[in-house]
C-alpha cells in the first residue's frame, strides 16, 4: 500500500462548534461550499443544499440579502430536516445584515453561523453601531461568527488611514504590503471589538480572502502568526474550470502544508447550468491528496502514452471512478474506513504491475497490441487475470468483495 509523508503540524487554534461540526482545535480541516440559488426560492435552495451535502460539503453557506431570503431560511431548515439533511447552515450577510437579523429573529435562530464582512457593515459613524448589532444578534442566539475580510470590499476608512500613516514615514513601505497589513488589521481589530461586545473567543472564525495566490499566502501567514482563531481558507474569485482549480490548489496547498487552515472553500465559477458540487469535490481532493483527510477511495491511473493508443484503459478508469463515486454514499454508511481504499487502473506493462501492487486493488492492462490479459493484484499479490469484454464489471465485483471482507460493518 502507498504511504505518504504528512504536512507540518497543524497550527494551534481554539475550537469553534458550528452546529455539530468542530472547527479548529485539532479537528480535521472542514470542507464547506456556498449555494448560488436565490435563497428566497425555498425549493431550489433546499435541493442545492442537499446536493452539496450529499457531495460531502460539511458546511453550506447561503446568501441572505433580502427580507424574502431571511424569511425563507427557517423554512429551508425545516425542509432539510424533514429530508434527514442536517448539514450546518451559514448565513452570508452584507450591507443590511443588521436589519435583516433583527427583523427576522427566526432566521438567526435557524442558522448555525453568521458570516459578516467588516468592509460591508457600514461606513463612518454607522460602522460601529451596525457591527455591534450583528454581534448582539449572535450573542442572543448563541451563534458563532466568521469575520470575513475580502480585498474587494476592504474597509476603505481603515485602508486610507494606514496608507496615510505609511506615506508619512521616512521610508514608506510598498503599497501592496500596506494592503496586506490592512487585511490582517481589519480581521484582528474586528475580532477584538466582537470580544469587547461579549462574543466569546471560541465563537470567532477569521478569513482574509484575496484572488492573488501569493497575496493570499502572505496574508494568511501574517494572520496565523498573530492569533489563535480558526482560519477559513479560500482564494476568492478563483475563476472557472482548470484556472480556478489550479489557482486554488496552488494557494491552499502551500498554507495547508504549513499547518495553516481549519476550513476551506474552493470558489469556482460554475459552467452555465454546471454542477455546483464540483467545488466540494475539488476541496476534498486537495485535502485527500495532501494526506489530511480521506473522503473517497482514490484511483491511481497512468496518463497514457504510445503504448496505450487504444481507449480501453481510459474508459475503464472512467467507469471505475464513476462507479466508486456513485456507490460511496452507501459504502460509507455501511462500512468503517472504506474511504481509505486505494485502487490502481494502469494502461500497460511498464509501470502497471508495480503500481498495481502498491494499491489495495490494482489492475494492469496490457497496452495496445500486447496480449489482451489484465492481471489483478490484491494487497500486492496477483489473484486473477481478467480477459474479454466484461473486465469493468468483473473488476467492480472484486472491489465490492474486497470492501465486504476488509472493512468493518457499521452497527
Amino acid at each position: 500500500m502507498k504511504t505518504t509523508s504528512t504536512p507540518q503540524k497543524r497550527r494551534h487554534s481554539v475550537r469553534v462548534m458550528v452546529g455539530h461540526v468542530s472547527i479548529g482545535g485539532g479537528a480535521p480541516v472542514v470542507v464547506q461550499s456556498m449555494t448560488n440559488t436565490d435563497t428566497a426560492d425555498v425549493t431550489a435552495t433546499v435541493k442545492q443544499v442537499a446536493e452539496l451535502a450529499r457531495a460531502g460539503s460539511e458546511l453550506v453557506r447561503m446568501t441572505v440579502n433580502t427580507d424574502a431570503a431571511a424569511a425563507a431560511v427557517p423554512h429551508i431548515r425545516e425542509k432539510l430536516a424533514s429530508m434527514g439533511v442536517d448539514v450546518p447552515l451559514i448565513g452570508d450577510f452584507h450591507f443590511n445584515g443588521h436589519k435583516l437579523l433583527t427583523t427576522h429573529p427566526a432566521c438567526a435562530a435557524a442558522l448555525d453561523k453568521l458570516r459578516i464582512n467588516p468592509g460591508n457593515v457600514g461606513r463612518g459613524s454607522k460602522h460601529d453601531l451596525q457591527f455591534a448589532t450583528l454581534i448582539e444578534v449572535a450573542l442572543r442566539h448563541g451563534k458563532p461568527v466568521r469575520i470575513g475580510v475580502n480585498w474587494g470590499s476592504l474597509d476603505q476608512d481603515l485602508l486610507t488611514q494606514m496608507m496615510d500613516e505609511n506615506a508619512r514615514l521616512p521610508m514608506p513601505k510598498d503599497a501592496q504590503e500596506i494592503l496586506h497589513e490592512a487585511m490582517v488589521a481589519s480581521a484582528l481589530n474586528s475580532a477584538q471589538r466582537a470580544e469587547q461586545l461579549g462574543l466569546a473567543h471560541d465563537k470567532i472564525i477569521l478569513s482574509c480572502k484575496m484572488s492573488g495566490v501569493q497575496d493570499l499566502i502572505d496574508v494568511y501567514r501574517r494572520l496565523a502568526e498573530r492569533c489563535d482563531f480558526p482560519l477559513h481558507l479560500g482564494l476568492t474569485e478563483a475563476g472557472m474550470g482548470s484556472k480556478g482549480i489550479v489557482a486554488s490548489t496552488a494557494a491552499l496547498a502551500v498554507l495547508l502544508q504549513q499547518g495553516i487552515g481549519d476550513t476551506i472553500r474552493i470558489s469556482l465559477t460554475p459552467e452555465p447550468e454546471g454542477d455546483r458540487s464540483r467545488e466540494v469535490i475539488v476541496a476534498q481532493e486537495i485535502l485527500q491528496t495532501m494526506g489530511l483527510r480521506a473522503f473517497m477511495p482514490q484511483v491511481a491511473a497512468c496518463p497514457g502514452c504510445g503504448r496505450t493508443t487504444s481507449t480501453v484503459f481510459q474508459k475503464l478508469t472512467q467507469d471505475i471512478q464513476g462507479y466508486i463515486r456513485n456507490h460511496m454514499p452507501e459504502w460509507k454508511q455501511a462500512y468503517t474506513g472504506v474511504e481509505t481504499l486505494q485502487v490502481a487502473v494502469m494502461g500497460c506493462v511498464v509501470n502497471g504491475p508495480g503500481e498495481s501492487k502498491h494499491a489495495n486493488i490494482g489492475i494492469s492492462l496490457p497496452g495496445t497490441g500486447e496480449r489482451p490479459v489484465a492481471p489483478v493484484y490484491v494487497d500486492g499479490e496477483k489473484t486473477v487475470t481478467l480477459k474479454g469484454d466484461n473486465i469493468a464489471a468483473e473488476f467492480q465485483k472484486i472491489i465490492e468483495d474486497y470492501i465486504r471482507s476488509h472493512y468493518q460493518t457499521r452497527t
